[in-house]
């Protein structure tokens, strides 16, 4: 099994819920693979979204580029819908002045269907999420 970014569009990925949309910086960005688009929130935290994969994965690393996010909680769920998340990963960020946050994150259980990123402060009003990688390989199709 060849390990992809699972987290791409191209390979079948979707935002599926995000709780705030700017016309200009949809959720789509985040998984769009062009790191010169992003997602934006638009203000008051937490701010939410979910990543459908449509299949059963495995992720063994996460890369999180982001701007302002302060801390970042990771749930996931192996369901078939995206309900039953189970708290996987928290992490508090450091701030970058100017620059991007990347935040690298070797993950352990990655075993998902869904995952739901939920921004939980920032170091400003808003934030923005430019790409989210997740480096896995796909298990098998959901039935």
């Amino acid at each position: 099994m060849r390990k992809v970014d699972l987290c791409l569009s191209s390979e079948g990925a979707e935002v599926i819920l995000a709780t705030s949309s700017d016309e200009k910086h949809p959720p789509e960005n985040m998984i769009d693979g062009n790191p010169e688009t992003f997602w934006t929130t638009t203000g008051m935290f937490p701010q939410e979204f979910i990543i459908c994969f449509h299949k059963h994965v495995r992720i063994e690393r996460l890369v999180i580029q982001s701007y302002f996010v302060r801390t970042l909680r990771i749930e996931k769920s192996t369901s078939k819908d995206p309900v039953d998340f189970e708290q996987w990963i928290e992490r508090d960020l450091v701030h970058t002045e100017g620059q991007l946050q990347n935040e690298e994150i070797m993950a352990r259980d990655g075993h998902a269907t869904y995952l739901r990123f939920i921004i939980m402060s920032a170091f400003d009003h808003f934030a923005s999420v430019h790409s989210i990688s997740a480096e896995g390989t796909a298990l098998s199709n959901l039935s």
